[in-house]
This record gives C-alpha cells, structure tokens and sequence, in this order.
C-alpha cells in the first residue's frame, strides 16, 4: 500500500513539474551536473542568458570559446589538429565541412543538430530601400540592384570580412550566386571571373564579427546607408535605440543564404549529454525562447513567429559543394582595406571599316557598360565608382587618347563623348597600338605598382599598317614582368583575323571573345568580368 502512494506521489509530482516548468520537463531538483567544452561561432554571444536557463534546468554547463565561424571552422578541419572541445556550435558547419572534406580528414561527419535559423540579408535606410524598390522589376530588390547601386556610388555599406565571419562569407556566396544567374551551386566556371567589383566598389566598413561591426555601422550612420548581415542582428539593431532611423529589411529576390546553427558532437564519450542539451534546445518553450531573445527563427515551423519574424525569407539559395569555389571567392575578395580600384585600357578600332552600324553599336554598348543596361548581368559588370578607364581610339596608329576616373555622371559623359568622335582613319595598326598601349601600361605601373591593370583590343579588320603579330608578340615577351602580366583580352568584330586575335590575347594571358555568335555588349560584358 505504501509503495503504490508512493508511486501516486511521484506520478503528482511530475505533473507538477509538467505544469509549472514545462521547459525544464520532469527534471529532477538535483540534475546530473556536466561541463561541455564548445567551440562556438562569436554571434553566439547572445546566448548567453539562455545557456544559464540550461544550466539551471538541466545540470549542463557549455564553456563557450568564441570565434568568427570562418577561423573556427578552420581550426576544426585542421589535419591532424588536436581536439581540445567536447561541441561545436557554429552558425552554419558548410564551410567546415567543405574544408574537412578538401584537406583529406576521413571518417564519419560529426552528428550534427541544427538549433534555429537566420538568412544573412541588407538592411537599408528607408530612402535608399525606396529609390532601388522604385526602379527593381516587381518591385522587389535584388542583389543585382543592390550591386549596380553601389557601381555608381549611391549604397555605401557594411559587411564583415568573409575570411573570418559567416555572415561575410554567406553574403559573398549570396552576391556571386547572383551574378553567376544559373539558381544552382556555384560552380568553378562561375567564379572563373571576378564580377563583383562593382558590388564591393561600395563595401566601406567591415569588421571581424557581425556584433562588432554592428557597433561600427552605428557610430558612421550618417556616411553609410545600409548593412549586410544576419536578419536578427538587423532586428535586434533596429530596437536597440541607437540607430536614428531603423533599417528596412530587404530580402533580395534571387536568394540569400540561410544559417541554421547547428551543434556538433565532438567527443563521442559525450553524446549522452549532447543528446540531453540538443533535446532542451529544440523543445518548443525553449525555442519559443530563443525566438525571443535573439530574433532568430525556430527550426520548428510549427512554433509561432512573433510579428518581426513573420515576413517570408524567400530564396534559399545553395551553399557551393567545392572548396576551390569557396577559396577562389574568398582569394579574389582579398584584403578590405586595400585599394580596389583598378584601371581598364580599351584600344578601340577607329579604321572606316567601323563607320554607321558598326560604331553606333559600339557606342551603344559603351552607354551599356557605363549603366544604361539594366539586364541582370548588366548591372554586376557595369563601370564603377573608383575605377580608371582608359580610351585609346586607333586607326594606322593611335589617334587620341583620353582617361577618366569615374567618379560620378559627368566622368561618364566626357567617355561617352571621347567615344562619339567621329574621325576615321583609313588603315588599321592593331598591333602596332596594342604595342602603344603596353607603354603606357608600362608608365602606369611606375607611377603606382602593384595596380590591377588589363587591356581590352576591338577591332573589324585585319591589321595591314605597322608591326605585325609576330613582331609583337616577339617584343612582349621581352618587357618587364611586371608589364608583361597585364592580360590583353581581345574582341573579334566583323572580318577581323580570329588567328592572329586569339594568338595575341594568349601571348599576354588573355583569351579572344568572338562577336559571330553574340552581341557586341555581351563581348564586352563575358570580358568585364575577367579583365582584372
């Protein structure tokens, strides 16, 4: 009799539990106490309040190491690196993963749980949301419109640095996977060229942490108009009180890429407790929880969102699954703080053969590269704030010559006039002016070595006045080496000589693009992206 009121009791007690502690389920009063060692991704801060709810409700104590996603993910796909933790607790393990998989670490994949989720998106000031909205297709911003406006000076943003944070390198992935327009994975071709100068030509303030950098937009939100990171940082920063106008959220239509925070398991002799924590992770009051105080959304979609959380993410768009992809993104965005501003040389067919059609497509497709095209692929290889263009008009040698750093509208016009010229010569020097265009190269790299610099040859006809080809190449190869690694890529337009185009551009590292089967914009356009 006794042992069944005792059983009563116990039955009574854990109902109590049930009800007035329906987070902590029917724990005992003295929990199993264990420390887990975890290395986690530095966002991960603002867990803080919650992991003392853990230890209080379940006996786990997370000894939490903090670090930017990137570096962490880095130490754990190490080979032969020594693990000193029991978890991991990244904001996303796909690089991690990648990384592990690239530097030969067999074996099973850690167990890994995701916990809730965030998609990396632009906040921007309200005017600036409203003057891409105004011009976007359906009215939705893309990242194509976020990158054309920072071509021409008008979104000056932050983004933390991809070679240490998730949110930078999830941005990086989102922009590229954009301008790659294909919906799949980036792909090694896809990233054999660079097309996101433009984009990053407004990239004004970076920072190691998505916290930190939040800090730094604050303090120069009057020179800056939007910010790149995480939604709940985003939302967090627009209730913290120290923004002067709150940021609007913009999910850009062709996609972002989502976080969903998942737990690692380490240390297998842990998976007990790893299965204790994960299990008061997910539990509904717990995510509720975490909804709430660090506006991230629930894995479970059948948690109810708060009102700020209710807004549809969109896209999810895919995360590359080759590391040479992610390494060759990560290489061609390089250091932040230096100069990316860097000077193209077109060498321009100014022979008879391009009088009428020929020279109004031409100047059509410079209205084009200086933002008149508003196609997708258009705004990521526009001309863009900062970079130096250089035009050389020849015929029987050059004729004229003309730079501009474009610095607004007006730098543009002075080009489109340059272009507009309408002296013709009646013989056609190419080699002989792609030879000229090398000294001045050469005078440029001088003045300021190091500078990215590269050349781009348009012509109709065949070279019948000067050097030939075999002359030039003979001579490129004595030049410095510094010179000599300036790339020529060269456009074949009408009768021009495919031979002798295509053995020029690859004497100097480049390629020849042939308009037989495209238009000349779209020559232009697949070189943008690889001139540099």
């Amino acid at each position: 009799m006794r042992r069944r009121t005792r059983v009563r009791g116990l039955i009574a007690l854990c109902l109590a539990c049930l009800l007035l502690f329906p987070a902590a389920g029917c724990a005992t009063d003295n929990p199993e106490q264990i420390t887990l060692k975890v290395l986690a991704s530095s966002e991960l801060a603002d867990m803080a309040p919650l992991l003392a709810d853990l230890r209080r409700e379940t006996g786990i104590t997370l000894e939490m190491d903090h670090r930017g996603t990137v570096d962490a993910s880095n130490e754990l796909a190490a080979p032969g690196g020594q693990r000193r933790h029991d978890l991991a607790w990244l904001s996303s393990d796909r690089y991690y993963l990648l990384k592990a998989k690239a530097n030969g670490l067999g074996g099973e994949k850690p167990l890994a749980t995701s916990i809730m989720r965030s998609p990396v998106v632009i906040g921007m000031k309200r005017a600036t949301a409203e003057r891409l909205r105004g011009s976007a297709a359906d009215g939705q911003i893309s990242w194509a419109d976020a990158a054309d406006a920072a071509a021409d000076g008008s979104l000056r943003f932050g983004m933390a640095d991809p070679r240490h944070t998730n949110s930078g390198l999830a941005a990086l992935v989102g922009v590229a996977t954009a301008s790659a327009g294909t919906g799949a994975a980036l792909r090694p071709k896809d990233v054999s060229c660079e097309r996101l100068r433009g984009f990053f030509a407004g990239h004004e303030l970076t920072g190691d942490s998505s916290a930190g950098l939040a800090d730094r937009f604050v303090a120069r939100q009057d020179r800056l108009n939007a910010l790149i990171t995480y939604e709940s940082e985003l939302l967090a920063l627009n209730s913290s009180g120290r923004l002067r106008e709150p940021l609007e959220i913009v999910y850009p239509r062709d996609g972002m890429v989502l976080s969903d925070y998942p737990v690692l398991l380490l240390n297998p002799a842990r998976r007990h407790a790893y299965d204790r924590l994960v299990e008061w992770l997910r539990s509904e009051p717990v995510q509720k929880r975490i909804m709430e105080r660090t506006l991230r959304r629930p894995i479970d979609p059948g948690v109810a969102r708060i009102d700020r959380l209710r807004e549809p993410v969109g896209n999810a768009l895919y995360f590359p699954d080759d590391q040479k992809v992610v390494d060759r993104l990560l290489a061609d965005y390089g250091d932040p703080h230096r100069d990316r501003a860097a000077r193209v040389v077109f060498l321009l067919d100014f022979s008879t053969s391009m009088r009428g059609e020929r020279i109004e497509r031409l100047r059509a497709t410079f209205d084009g590269l200086a933002g008149a095209d508003d196609s997708h692929s258009g705004k990521f290889v526009r001309f863009y704030r900062g970079e130096s263009i250089t035009v050389m008009r020849f015929g029987g040698r050059v004729l004229d010559e003309r730079t501009v750093v474009y610095d607004g509208q007006r730098d543009l016009d002075r080009l489109r006039g340059f272009v507009a010229a309408d002296d013709f010569a009646d013989s056609t020097a190419v080699w002989s002016s792609l030879e000229h265009a090398y000294g001045t190269v050469s005078g440029l790299l001088r003045e300021r070595p190091g500078q990215d610099v590269s050349v781009v040859l348009m012509t109709d006809g065949e070279s019948n006045a000067g050097i030939d080809v075999d002359t030039f190449v003979r001579r490129h190869a004595r030049l410095p080496r510094d010179v000599r690694a300036v790339r020529t890529y060269t456009i074949r337009y009408g009768e021009a000589d495919t031979g002798e185009l295509d053995r020029g551009a690859r004497a100097t590292g480049g390629r020849m693009v042939d308009t037989a089967d495209r238009s000349l914009l779209s020559a232009f356009k697949e070189i943008r992206g690889c001139v540099h």
